[in-house]
């Protein structure tokens, strides 16, 4: 799929340093429960890629001997994972800061109904994928019904505590554009959030967080197959700006794939 993709190292952005490693991203593999159109990893209901036991151990001894601050959970559904539990479990008897970035919708499949319970107990941060507050932009874009059940799992989080004042659980939210286009500015577009999802659905949260959709598989594919391709990575590089550079994530991560290895980002992960 990628030999289809035009040459992304024909453009241009300023060079980055590495700083110091703070934060270890870690997909757990491809398998979830959901295809959305935007996915940059192609993650789906078939895929077979898993982390086995044997590399998530070896992970956490480097996790320990670099005395890591930030454990970032992914995947697909990174909860699929049968290893998940053990692997929280571990990090947290660690004392580190453990992020699980979930879709919320696996919640509501058999096995999962006890995951909100079990990362409250053991202090996991949630990041939540929710990319509108309107149910026909979230159904469109990530499948029929799937805002339902963000919106459920998202109030059983609320009764946990996660995104209330004081209790130290923090729920973020993700948005991320339908498709050939920049978010929104980021302080604005969660005002709106806080008021829409408290006023409609007495659902509260922390942050939401921006992201573009990478042009990269599965939406660089549907980017490619509309002529868009080109005009998307234009308008990424007019966009640049250097004041960006200092929060870009590769700077203080490394990302690990489900066999093991180790990459700059997550994105270069995904590319190979």
């Amino acid at each position: 799929m990628h030999d289809s993709l035009p040459a992304l190292e024909k453009i241009y952005f300023p060079p980055l340093s590495r700083n110091r490693l703070q934060t270890l991203q870690i997909n757990l593999g491809y398998l979830c429960n959901q295809s959305c159109l935007h996915c940059h990893v192609n993650a789906g209901p078939r895929r077979t890629e898993i982390m086995a036991l044997e590399t998530i151990r070896q992970i956490l001894a480097f996790v320990r001997q670099n005395k890591i601050e930030t454990v970032d959970l992914t995947g697909g559904a990174p909860e699929m994972n049968p290893h998940f539990r053990y692997l929280i479990e571990q990090l947290s008897s660690l004392g580190v800061k453990i992020i699980d970035r979930c879709n919320l919708s696996i919640v509501e499949q058999p096995g999962y109904q006890d995951i909100p319970a079990f990362l409250a107990r053991h202090r996991v941060n949630v990041t939540a994928s929710l990319p509108c507050y309107q149910q026909d932009n979230v159904d469109s874009q990530r499948g029929e019904g799937v805002f339902a059940a963000s919106i459920r799992v998202l109030r059983i989080l609320n009764d946990l505590g996660y995104g209330q004042p004081g209790t130290g659980l923090e729920l973020d939210l993700v948005y991320n554009p339908q498709g050939a286009s920049l978010p929104p500015a980021q302080e604005p577009l969660q005002q709106q959030y806080k008021q829409q999802l408290k006023e409609q659905y007495d659902v509260r949260f922390n942050r939401l967080l921006t992201i573009a959709n990478m042009p990269i598989n599965r939406f660089g594919s549907t980017l490619i197959s509309k002529g868009e391709f080109d005009a998307y990575m234009a308008l990424l590089k007019a966009s640049h700006a250097d004041e960006n550079l200092q929060k870009v994530m590769c700077r203080t991560t490394l990302s690990v794939d489900w066999q093991g290895q180790v990459y700059d980002c997550d994105f270069n992960q995904m590319l190979g």
